[in-house]
């Protein structure tokens, strides 16, 4: 079986293929373009992007999005975490946070993926907080002032570590389960 990875990032292949490891799933990295849609909802986007892959006749494939939802922020960045990311970065993030006691935030990540005609979409969840100021060397994005356990950032913790508490870790542990199943289930 193979799925087509859709992303700009090689590096989420390579997360894929280990959660997929000893499944008979071959991942290959695509880089096709496909309009994400203006949501204030990640399911939205990735269901949005998944048809628009379909009515270019494309199957067999894996797309995600994921966003950094901080609750004294309105859920903002949110699906413009990217883009956030880009323009002001964790320094304005840490800005917009200063002064404020109520830190906590909330990392999602959706994946969506079609295989063998049929659609999956998963939403996994990593619950912390923005610390007061970015630390650690790891990772990247929002890493270094995000925190699941409030003593360390996501930038100072092994990746392998991160991988199994993070969002995205998460949600691909809920896509493999789902794959599974339906592995299981297409068996004679």
């Amino acid at each position: 079986m193979r799925l087509s990875v859709i992303t700009s990032n090689p590096g989420k292949v390579r997360e894929y293929e280990r959660y997929f490891e000893g499944l008979g799933v071959e991942m290959v990295h695509a880089k096709i373009p496909y309009d994400e849609v203006q949501s204030s909802e990640l399911e939205e986007v990735v269901r949005k992007g998944m048809d628009e892959l379909k009515k270019k006749g494309i199957s067999d494939f894996i797309i995600d999005d994921s966003g950094l939802f901080i609750d004294q922020l309105g859920g903002f960045p949110g699906v413009w975490s990217a883009y956030v990311q880009k323009t002001i970065g964790n320094d304005g993030i840490l800005k917009l946070m200063d002064g404020v006691s109520d830190r906590s935030a909330v990392f999602k990540c959706c994946i969506g993926c079609n295989l063998r005609g049929k659609d999956t979409v998963v939403i996994g969840t990593c619950c912390g907080v923005i610390l007061k100021e970015g630390r650690g060397t790891e990772g990247f994005g929002y890493d270094p002032i995000f925190s699941h356990d409030r003593i360390r950032s996501f930038a100072e913790i092994p990746l392998d570590e991160k991988n199994m508490v993070s969002h995205r870790g998460n949600a691909i542990g809920l896509l493999r389960e789902e794959m599974i199943h339906q592995i299981s289930k297409d068996k004679p």
